[in-house]
């Protein structure tokens, strides 16, 4: 629909997510060994036929910016767009992005182009695959003014979600964001298959153009979820969007490292070998992985590995990565590498006593999330031995049990973490 405006929010400080986000975006996380968790909602956008999109930043977007930039560079003819958007200082307002609806309130003034009748709101930090045509389909079925993507989630799960009910005709009459009072989740749950949902919003919205614009410049509420969808309810026409198929918000180290193992069996969540559904992300050319001597079960690895000798089981192993004789990596995920090394860096390596890039020989790695660009030497073993639930070291976290090797991290041979 040419009259659509796709608008992805890039995030906020993305902390439960740290270490992944000290050095990133949340959008611009690795996802499925050679994707970024935007390349998820622009897919989706683009494989809808939204082809207008623009991206919402703020916090430590250079690589996502980077990636954006080389990636979507849409044909000409297509009159389609991915475009960033920045926070900006102005004459009229000093303050970053405040909230989910302050990033699009000060937005606003880019777009102005009255082709856009409907505005549709995503969030860049989600893993799902939807048709977004069924979505607008809704709204305009409906006579919506403002509509909601949800989806019923296990009452137990919906803490972190915002949540919803509806009536007979699936408009919306009463929302709560991150509700904490039982009582009252009690009374939005309902009984299905002897279990209790509720309906969590997917942080999926569509806007009628002068609708978005009055709700955000007569309201100073600086989050949807939290003000302007709850205060639009009693006098605009809001309605839901019921979704039953995968989707999950990638908000902390345990739902993102959860997500991801699932990609690596044999019916995923969700379908990246659908050609008619493809997840798009940037071409790099590499060079096709290299295996040798290795076993490996239920595991993804992308372009560019180097393995040599190596078992992984249950794991994604991300581009460039490099793995060497004798290691076990199990329940983990690589991010890989941004480059390759050669004999220079070797030699290099060897001078300054580091380890090379990569994984070094005879290690083993359980249960654990290694960032990009990561030097291990041999004989590594993490394992998180004392069984810890959280923790946190120089170049390091464990969250949830999770053990998280952050970028750039050096770890000398020998060393058990």
């Amino acid at each position: 629909m040419k009259n659509v405006l796709a608008i992805i929010l890039g995030g906020g400080r993305g902390a439960r997510l740290l270490p992944l986000t000290k050095y990133r975006a949340k959008p611009a996380v690795p996802i499925a060994g050679k994707y970024r968790l935007i390349d998820i909602p622009i897919s989706n956008c683009l494989n809808s036929g939204f082809n207008k999109i623009y991206i919402l930043t703020q916090f430590l977007s250079e690589s996502l910016n980077k990636h954006i930039s080389r990636t979507y560079k849409l044909d000409s003819f297509s009159h389609g767009f991915v475009e960033i958007i920045a926070a900006e200082q102005s004459m009229e307002k000093t303050d970053w992005f405040q909230g989910t609806a302050d990033a699009v309130r000060q937005s606003l003034k880019h777009f102005t182009d009255p082709r856009f009748e409907y505005f549709l709101i995503l969030s860049g930090d989600q893993l799902y695959a939807i048709d977004l045509r069924e979505v607008m389909k809704t709204h305009l079925e409906k006579g919506a003014e403002v509509t909601v993507c949800c989806k019923p989630i296990p009452a137990e799960e919906v803490a972190q979600l915002g949540v919803m009910k509806v009536n007979r005709e699936d408009r919306i009459t009463h929302f709560v964001e991150k509700p904490q009072d039982p009582k009252l989740l009690q009374e939005m749950s309902f009984v299905k298959g002897g279990r209790k949902f509720a309906l969590a919003s997917m942080g999926i919205y569509v806007f009628n153009r002068g609708v978005l614009k009055e709700l955000l410049t007569t309201n100073d509420k600086t989050d949807f979820g939290r003000g302007i969808i709850p205060d639009a309810i009693p006098a605009r026409k809001v309605y839901a969007h019921l979704f039953e198929g995968y989707w999950i918000d990638i908000g902390t180290i345990k739902t993102y490292y959860e997500a991801s193992l699932s990609l690596t069996s044999k019916n995923p969540p969700i379908n990246l070998y659908n050609e008619e559904w493809p997840y798009y992300t940037r071409g790099r050319s590499l060079p096709i992985s290299r295996l040798d001597q290795s076993h490996i079960e239920c595991s993804v690895v992308a372009d560019g590995s180097l393995i040599e000798g190596a078992e992984i089981r249950h794991s994604v192993i991300g581009l460039r990565s490099a793995i060497g004789a004798g290691t076990r990596i199990e329940s983990s995920i690589l991010m890989g590498n941004d480059y390759f090394e050669d004999g220079l860096s070797h030699e290099k390596n060897q001078k300054e006593g580091i380890p090379d890039l990569g994984i070094g020989k005879n290690c083993l790695i359980q249960k654990a999330i290694i960032d990009k660009n990561v030097r291990i030497g041999d004989n590594v073993k993490i394992i998180n031995p004392q069984g810890k639930t959280h923790f946190e070291g120089p170049y390091f976290m464990i969250q949830d049990g999770i053990t998280v090797v952050e970028k750039n991290a050096v770890i000398p041979s020998g060393t058990t973490l």
